[in-house]
């Protein structure tokens, strides 16, 4: 059954919110359910299943039925990686995402096949007229103006719903710069009145006649209709964003919040613009467009060219000896090879100059740039510059979970099946968990993972245990149930668990005192440190004096 499609803007796959997290949950569904029919029973016993998961975060416990349609129905089958119809089936693109070692090629075929209208979705009377692969024009647009600010995508790209008005958004977007650069404004105070001029024409027809109420409000004002809308459109220029990233083509700065084509991938995009069609298919053919969009051979990309994966090959490794006799899939395999070899050549690089202390004013420069939300995707590099953090703050063997691009480049944040980051000290262990979240929501998105976590990492290694947990600010929920849990001996988190949660200045602090220290901290420091917490917790009348004890031996953990 085809999704009616209302929106006046480009219609964007939201869940989830990073491609990535798809694939654990197609797989298990594929595992336990193929060949079954997709309904209220196999969703809600799907939901229980993923409950029970590592890799699950979330409760789904609301409606569970719901729940699971949200994750499923959503970017899993609107990009060909499952069949729910008639009965449950991954098809051969979904088999592909498992199975390969590198996912980009995978998850970029798929965007590019993703069009509006299709057997799957059909634009409503109210809707734009669509006529659209959305992902194929915006890494054009990317292309044609060499950056595309988030911005720029959010108010004009979005507005492409037809490849024909390609042009026009060149256009209109080339106009917002020169008028930027002319303003006597502040920025935020410009952008604000571009967006709106853009969503009242956009929603012209819809406020001439009063048509203002919105799923998200019951209040029917003009103003909150367009506020309304510009949420929106800020959750698809991301969701946009976070999926072109996933196809290794787009780079992103994430203080500058623009998009780039990466200079190792420019052949690549072009032969995608001049070559890969713009014209949607089988629109009214479902059988067909199944069959083309499940088919993990298509679209043909430059790297389905002996020649070109041959290049590649000697651009990653001149010396490479490459038989005559080699298949293309051989190929293939021998290029991501070389490939995740070079990732990791850089990534330890990297952890060299850190070890060193020679990043220690970009990674408080960072911290301080998240603090004052001035940077895109603030979860992601919140994650990657801690484990940068913990990587000079001491010894160790410090792994982050998050993935890295081939670049060595921070691409998207850990799948929830393992901490976000494990430190490696010989006797012990330590997991590092990361968060945006405040309030309540900090505590019923981390409180139980983060201890699960800890409860997996303590009985793969077989060693001694801490979490460090860090956050902007720490919510009282978390602090009370990770005190709680210091002195609560439970099995199933393998005993009692040491989890200390400090806010982000605090983490600064340690940072900055091991810099200025005339020796490198040793892990026994370390140790100490979460032992002081254990100790502290056994003797506190209360979760607060604990807690303030715990952040004034973390301000002078070196004294």
């Amino acid at each position: 059954m085809a999704k009616s499609i209302d929106s006046k803007v480009l219609f964007i796959t939201t869940s989830p919110r990073t491609p990535e997290k798809m694939i654990p949950e197609i797989d298990l569904l594929s595992k336990n359910f193929e060949g079954k029919k997709w309904n209220t029973e196999t969703q809600i016993a799907f939901m229980e299943l993923l409950r029970n998961e590592n890799f699950f975060n979330g409760s789904g416990n609301n409606d569970p039925a719901f729940s699971a349609r949200d994750r499923i129905n959503r970017a899993p089958k609107a990009l060909g990686f499952i069949l729910l119809e008639p009965t449950i089936k991954l098809t051969e693109s979904g088999k592909t995402l498992i199975s390969a070692k590198r996912k980009e090629e995978v998850f970029l075929r798929q965007l590019l096949k993703f069009q509006i209208p299709s057997p799957y979705h059909t634009p409503s009377e109210k809707a734009a007229d669509f006529y659209v692969k959305p992902y194929l024009e915006i890494l054009r647009l990317i292309y044609t103006l060499g950056i595309l600010k988030f911005d720029e995508l959010m108010i004009f790209g979005l507005q492409l719903t037809d490849y024909r008005e390609f042009d026009n958004i060149v256009k209109k977007i080339e106009k917002f710069r020169i008028d930027r650069e002319k303003t006597s404004k502040k920025y935020r105070e410009f952008k604000y009145y571009a967006q709106m001029n853009e969503l009242q024409e956009i929603y012209s027809s819809e406020l001439a006649k009063g048509e203002t109420s919105t799923r998200e409000s019951n209040i029917a004002t003009a103003k909150k209709f367009l506020q309304t809308k510009a949420s929106n459109m800020h959750d698809y220029a991301d969701a946009c964003i976070r999926y072109l990233r996933a196809t290794g083509l787009v780079s992103i700065s994430h203080i500058g919040r623009s998009l780039s084509i990466l200079t190792e991938k420019k052949k690549d995009v072009e032969f995608i613009l001049n070559n890969i069609s713009r014209e949607p298919v089988f629109i009214d053919d479902k059988a067909k467009y199944l069959d083309y969009l499940g088919n993990s051979e298509l679209p043909k990309l430059l790297t389905d060219n002996k020649d070109s994966l041959l290049q590649k090959i000697k651009e990653e490794n001149p010396t490479e000896q490459i038989q005559e006799s080699v298949t293309i899939h051989e190929l293939k395999e021998k290029l991501d090879d070389l490939i995740i070899t070079k990732r990791e050549k850089l990534i330890q690089s990297q952890i060299a100059e850190i070890k060193d202390y020679k990043k220690y004013d970009d990674i408080q420069t960072t911290f301080t740039q998240i603090e004052e939300n001035d940077i895109y995707d603030p979860s992601l590099i919140l994650e990657w510059n801690v484990w940068r953090g913990m990587t000079m703050l001491d010894g160790g063997n410090i792994k982050a979970n998050l993935k890295f691009d081939d670049f060595g480049n921070p691409m998207s944040t850990a799948q929830g099946n393992m901490a976000d980051i494990v430190c490696d000290y010989e006797t012990f262990g330590l997991t590092v968990e990361v968060t945006m979240a405040s309030g309540q929501k900090q505590y019923e998105m981390e409180g139980e993972p983060v201890s699960r976590h800890l409860a997996k990492f303590k009985k793969e290694t077989g060693k001694e245990a801490y979490c460090l947990f860090v956050a902007p600010t720490i919510n009282e929920s978390c602090i009370a149930h990770f005190y709680g849990l210091h002195n609560l001996n439970i099995s199933y988190y393998g005993g009692k668990s040491v989890i200390v949660p400090l806010p982000l200045n605090v983490f600064k602090k340690m940072l900055e005192d091991s810099f200025k220290a005339s020796y490198i901290p040793n892990p026994e420091q370390v140790k100490s440190f979460f032992e002081y917490s254990r100790t502290v917790a056994s003797t506190s009348h209360s979760e607060q004096e604990w807690y303030n004890k715990v952040v004034e031996k973390a301000l002078n953990w070196l004294a």
